[in-house]
């Protein structure tokens, strides 16, 4: 019964995720998450309760692996490997929650009025903390006088565009989906600018203090 109970809960989810960033909270209608997932319309309000409470476990099955992509911040490491395995992270993000992504995007623009006090507390503090992180690299020399702030917001941009701007990329592209190959070497062209463009030197260079 449990695994029955999951399977559903994870179709309405997903179904959600994409009506969701499809047409926006107010537009949507739970009769639509309950067709897209294959499931009766009571199955939505049984397994969430309401519309609001599914938006709410959508903006969180988003703001769990963002936090968790910062997981290399939180432990000493040289700047090189922790800004490759962030943005690694924040790649894998948008390709494997695209739609989620889009939710949270919206949700940002719009205020965040979803969000809970402590969710974005979270948010916050690990984004300061990142700032922090990079701020003492620079001070110890480990790369160039760059400001964090706009570092991590530069590297937000540059990973989130691949699912809140799918639709351009295809266009752009010219392809349906983005394949492996795709993602990957979306990751290494935002790492080679983010490092060459910071100097930051890789583990075992030789590095020399810079000055600001």
């Amino acid at each position: 019964m449990s695994s029955i109970r999951e399977r559903n809960k994870e179709l309405i989810l997903r179904a959600a995720s994409e009506e969701f960033a499809d047409k926006g909270f107010a537009a949507t209608k739970t009769s639509d998450i309950a067709a897209k997932a294959g499931l009766p319309k009571p199955n939505v309000y049984y397994y969430f309760k309401s519309k609001e409470n599914l938006y709410r476990e959508v903006l969180e099955s988003i703001i769990e692996p963002l936090l968790a992509a910062s997981a290399p911040f939180n432990v000493d490491g040289h700047p090189a490997d922790v800004l490759k395995a962030y943005i690694r992270s924040k790649i894998r993000i948008s390709r494997e929650l695209p739609h989620a992504s889009k939710v949270f995007a919206s949700e940002i623009m719009h205020g965040a009025p979803h969000l809970s006090a402590e969710q974005t507390e979270q948010l916050n503090a690990q984004a300061k903390h990142n700032i922090q992180c990079i701020q003492r690299w620079v001070d110890q020399g480990l790369m160039a006088a760059v400001d964090p702030h706009h570092l991590i917001f530069s590297i937000w941009a540059a990973t989130q565009t691949y699912a809140d701007f799918d639709w351009q990329i295809s266009v752009v592209t010219g392809k349906a989906r983005l394949d492996d190959a795709d993602y990957d070497a979306a990751a290494d062209t935002i790492i080679r600018l983010v490092l060459k463009g910071c100097e930051v030197a890789e583990p075992g260079a030789s590095e020399q203090v810079r000055s600001a």
